[in-house]
């Protein structure tokens, strides 16, 4: 059947070229003998051969190349009748061709052939009542038979012949959408050409193109068409006609078929638009003028409305490239602003959240938008609606968005400088600070967790206010926050909120906090309370070597400030975190030297409370579980009786009786490593305990001698040539540095050569 039918088709085709060769014929006669009139029905007789249903496609085009001929534009240029005339008798003469494909390029060849003779501005076709509009009716008229044709294709039940293999409904349906498709663009030709006339001015597209164009587009109701030509529409048309023209335009989108893609539509459309006021500042009255935004926003809002079926991510979409259209267009109302992401929200409420990855990407783009235009996050904590939209993404979306709002925080260096704003700030990056989803705790990531904890800390400090009152707010907020953080995060949190403080704390250290007024004024002890507070909380999650260096932090301000009693309680704080918290032997070495090395610089206590924190620490660097960390945190305990810049605190006796007993600490270590491995240790505490005896030496402690020195020298030398004694390159170095710097001074002359002169090394 298929082999017959084409069998067929190639002897119609055959008859048709012969028809057209005879009269072409006896054209070239009439020609040759100037004879125009036979000429033209000669021509005219074949163009006749089209009439005919009988050939696919294929084989109609195939006719069609020798029956291209320009008879009507002679005609036209021959000037014997109008060209509006002769315009209009070729457009309804192609009323006859009803065969979808054949009049779509019989259309398309009378549209490119009579393109240069339209009666546009200083045609010489242009009569004396001819005008554009002539030529704009008659393009318009082609368009709209055009669009019937190319929408027509879709009924057409029969496929190209020629292909072989079975031809199923499905396999017709896809193949006559491709055959569609790849003829658009002889329907759009026609919007081209009329873009291209001069004549058509912005009241001839707004009165008679545009709706005549919008109302075949919308009468046709087929998705490829309608989303085809919008598109041609806003593409070859003036942005400045778009927006004269927008009511008009916006209002066709509602009525279009539910599967058109109208958000890329729209997208494009705001584009052009946005890129036309970034053209030039003089055209931004006029989006003002004609009220773009609350056209594109209701327009936006009814195609949502329309649309039911519309994906979540589309309608994000939407409101995503209307936001951009907003900062590029009205960068400065932020009114605008807030009712997209308040438009958005209400999209969003009621349904759960969002669990489609595209969806997500869109709101953060959504929600980055405002930070990266105005690279200001206190702009963006003015959007009443911004929280609302965050509170729409799922936990870990959540975290990247305010990983996005702390980064664009830190690149611009953007100080955040009133609680209200702080409270606004951490409501946003609150899936950083505190567990939203208690099944995300199992998850975390290690890594990426500390990430952005860090990221949070370095927020905290860029959280300040000249005016003392307003900072207090600002770490009580800050405060309010991270206490919610929990066990993990604290650590993290708490560090920079305490040094934050203690910043405000120096500040204030002149003031007495006696002002009257109707609040309670921000005062060292105030803030000091709060700090105790929120260290207590740190202690308590398993950071007791953190809360003890804040704890001696909060000590040496509280010594700043005179605050004796405050600086005291501090010290206790810590002492009993060291006496209850801290088991591992390291970290208590650790932490004793930090108690000592601060409590060395505290010059507010009175005799009686330093004399009880020195007891303390004395007496802890003895109960220390390895002889040589005994050894040095005594000796170092002897600095907390000598304080070279402080009067009144110079005990020579109590430096001596703890030189002594680091020496017998010493000397138990070396008999404990002879005992056990046969042999003594390095020299290297012995050494160490000289140098402490050289530095009180030098500093005037009438209690440290020469001879107790030399005794130590030669104590050192001694064990230092003992068989039992372990060589160690180091402790040898040392012990020779020490030498060369006592014979440094002896050799200086004056007062410390006289000093050092008794001394034999």
């Amino acid at each position: 059947m298929i082999l017959a039918g084409i069998e067929d088709e190639d002897k119609w085709l055959a008859e048709g070229i012969a028809g057209i060769q005879h009269n072409a014929f006896y054209m070239h006669r009439a020609l040759d003998a100037n004879n125009l009139r036979d000429a033209l029905k000669c021509s005219a007789l074949m163009l006749s051969e089209l009439r005919t249903s009988k050939l696919s496609p294929h084989k109609y085009y195939d006719l069609c190349t020798y029956l291209l001929c320009t008879v009507g534009s002679v005609y036209i240029k021959s000037k014997e009748a109008p060209a509006k005339d002769v315009l209009k008798d070729l457009v309804e003469m192609c009323r006859g061709v009803q065969h979808p494909v054949r009049g779509l390029f019989l259309r398309s060849y009378l549209a490119q052939a009579s393109r240069d003779k339209l009666l546009d501005l200083g045609s010489k076709y242009e009569g004396a009542e001819d005008t554009v509009m002539d030529a704009v009716e008659f393009v318009l008229q082609n368009f709209t038979e055009m669009n019937k044709l190319w929408v027509r294709m879709q009924h057409q039940l029969r496929p190209s012949i020629g292909l072989s293999g079975l031809q199923g409904p499905v396999w017709v349906k896809e193949k006559l959408e491709k055959e569609r498709s790849e003829l658009r663009d002889l329907v759009g030709k026609n919007l081209h050409v009329l873009s291209q006339i001069e004549g058509v001015d912005l009241a001839i597209y707004r009165d008679t193109v545009l709706p005549r164009v919008l109302e075949q587009v919308v009468n046709c109701k087929d998705e490829l068409a309608q989303y085809y030509l919008m598109d041609c529409i806003i593409q070859v048309f003036p942005d400045e006609y778009h927006l004269q023209t927008l009511e008009t335009l916006l209002g066709a989108c509602p009525q279009l078929q539910p599967t058109v893609d109208v958000k890329t539509v729209l997208s494009r459309l705001m584009a052009r638009l946005s890129n036309y006021a970034a053209s030039s500042v003089d055209v931004l009255p006029e989006f003002l003028q004609v009220e773009a935004f609350a056209k594109l926003s209701s327009a936006i809002g009814k195609v949502i409305e329309a649309q039911v079926d519309m994906p979540i991510v589309g309608a994000v979409a939407l409101y995503v490239s209307l936001l951009t259209f907003t900062l590029h267009v009205h960068p400065e109302r932020l009114d605008y602003v807030d009712h997209v992401l308040g438009a958005c929200v209400k999209k969003l409420s009621g349904k759960p959240k969002l669990e489609d990855i595209r969806a997500k990407k869109q709101i953060v783009a959504l929600l980055s938008a405002p930070l990266e235009k105005y690279n200001d996050i206190v702009t963006a904590l003015t959007l009443s609606n911004y929280p609302h939209v965050m509170d729409c993404l799922d936990y870990e979306t959540n975290k990247v968005m305010a990983m996005v709002i702390i980064q664009s925080a830190m690149k611009n260096n953007t100080r955040i400088s009133t609680a209200d704003k702080v409270e606004v700030l951490f409501e946003l990056i609150k899936g950083l600070i505190k567990d939203l989803d208690e099944t995300a705790t199992d998850e975390l990531d290690e890594e990426d967790f500390k990430e952005e904890q860090n990221y949070v800390a370095r927020l905290i400090h860029m959280l300040y206010n000249d005016d003392s009152e307003e900072m207090l707010k600002i770490i009580c907020a800050v405060r309010k926050h991270i206490m919610a953080g929990g066990s993990q995060r604290l650590p993290f949190t708490v560090p920079p909120l305490i040094f934050s403080a203690l910043r405000l704390v120096r500040k204030l250290q002149d003031q007495d906090g006696n002002v009257v007024g109707e609040e309670e004024p921000a005062t060292p002890k105030k803030v000091f309370q709060l700090l105790n507070e929120t260290i207590e909380a740190l202690s308590s999650v398993s950071s007791p070597e953190l809360a003890l260096r804040l704890y001696l932090q909060c000590a040496e301000a509280a010594n700043d400030c005179d605050l004796e009693p405050v600086a005291y309680e501090f010290f206790t704080q810590a002492f009993i975190l060291y006496e209850e918290e801290v088991a591992d032997s390291k970290a208590q070495v650790t932490a004793l030297h930090l108690i000592i090395g601060a409590l060395q610089r505290m010059n507010v206590f009175g005799v009686e409370n330093r004399d009880t924190l020195t007891h303390k620490a004395t007496g802890h660097s003895a109960k220390l579980l390895k002889k040589p960390d005994q050894c040095r945190a005594v000796y170092a305990c002897s600095h907390l009786f000598w304080v070279d810049d402080q009067d009144g605190i110079k005990d020579g006796e109590r430096v001596l009786l703890c030189l002594k007993r680091a020496l017998r600490i010493a000397n138990a270590a070396q008999q404990i490593a002879n005992a056990t491995r046969g042999c003594s240790g390095p020299v290297s505490l012995f050494v160490e305990i000289l140098n402490k005896y050289l530095y009180f030496f030098e500093k005037g402690s009438p209690q440290i001698t020469s001879a107790a020195i030399q005794g130590l020298i030669e104590l050192i030398t001694n064990e230092m040539q003992s068989d039992s004694t372990t060589p160690d390159p180091a402790s040898d170095a040392f012990f020779a540095s020490t030498i060369r710097y006592i014979q440094f001074q002896k050799q200086k002359g004056g007062v410390m050569g006289e000093k050092f002169g008794p001394i034999k090394v």
